[in-house]
């Protein structure tokens, strides 16, 4: 398949004709924001749409249609992160928000990697956007995502939840931050918990994980048994954190009153912090 796309600039009709289909759709992503149509969908465009100077990536098959996103050379992503596509996220029809996620993490990447790391050069496409070739030491260079733990400590019934300054007020969420070279999963749990509330933990377990493309994230949820209670905060990474037990856990997911607001739910946290609640 990847062979078959690396034609798609050169000649898009062909490459139609080849995959049986004339309805080719284009993801495009002006500045990584998604276009949403009336009915808050994501706005797709016909295969001719693409601008002139257009690198097209191919995301995959889709009942059998090929759909690709545009990256025009010099696309920036925007400085910070956009809260109007937050407030968007949830609206994603079933599926259509991994193609985001797909789509926005490789075009960031694109932005940031088009000169190669091995001698300087500017660099140039190919398997169809899912790589990057130097024209001057042949050095090939890939996508890459980086893992982020994200995890709550458990004790005695109770979640230890956090809080960062800039979140709406009242939301508390589990507390997160990037495996280093040579940590296991376990010991990035461990060592984030305690470096940022002070709370040593053991028998980390799994619960799930999540593509967070914001650049290019691979979420591993985790809950980890908190050997005791206190709570030694470091303020430059949390603004406060708390334990809350199950059951106001389990009454604030469902919708009801509580000391704090809960992730909203397309984050992992959501996830997480249900997956637990149901103990």
């Amino acid at each position: 398949m990847l062979d078959r796309a690396d034609r798609i600039r050169h000649d898009p009709e062909a490459f139609a004709a080849a995959t049986g289909d004339w309805r080719a759709k284009l993801l495009k992503l002006e500045n990584f924001e998604p276009e949403l149509d009336a009915e808050g969908q994501l706005g797709w465009t016909s295969l001719a749409d693409a601008p002139e100077d257009a690198e097209l990536v191919l995301l995959g098959l889709d009942s059998g249609k090929p759909h690709f996103a545009a990256f025009t050379p010099g696309m920036r992503a925007p400085a910070g992160r956009s809260m109007r596509l937050f407030g968007l996220l949830d609206r994603f029809a079933p599926g259509e928000a991994a193609t985001y996620a797909a789509a926005r993490s490789v075009l960031d990447w694109h932005s940031r990697h088009q000169f190669c790391a091995n001698c300087g050069t500017q660099t140039a496409m190919f398997r169809a956007g899912w790589g990057r070739n130097c024209p001057n030491c042949q050095a090939e260079h890939f996508p890459r995502v980086d893992p982020v733990v994200i995890m709550i400590a458990e004790h005695d019934g109770r979640a230890l939840l956090g809080r960062q300054p800039a979140w709406p007020a009242g939301r508390y969420s589990a507390l997160a931050g990037f495996l280093e070279p040579g940590e296991s999963i376990e010991e990035a749990v461990a060592r984030e918990i305690m470096e940022e509330a002070g709370v040593r933990v053991s028998g980390v377990r799994y619960i799930a994980s999540q593509p967070w493309p914001f650049p290019s994230s691979l979420m591993m949820a985790c809950v980890g048994m908190a050997e005791d209670d206190t709570i030694t905060l470091d303020t430059n990474e949390l603004e406060d954190a708390i334990w809350v037990p199950r059951e106001e856990v389990q009454r604030v997911l469902a919708g009801g009153e509580g000391s704090f607001l809960a992730p909203p739910p397309y984050a992992i946290a959501h996830t997480l912090l249900t997956a637990w609640a149901k103990g």
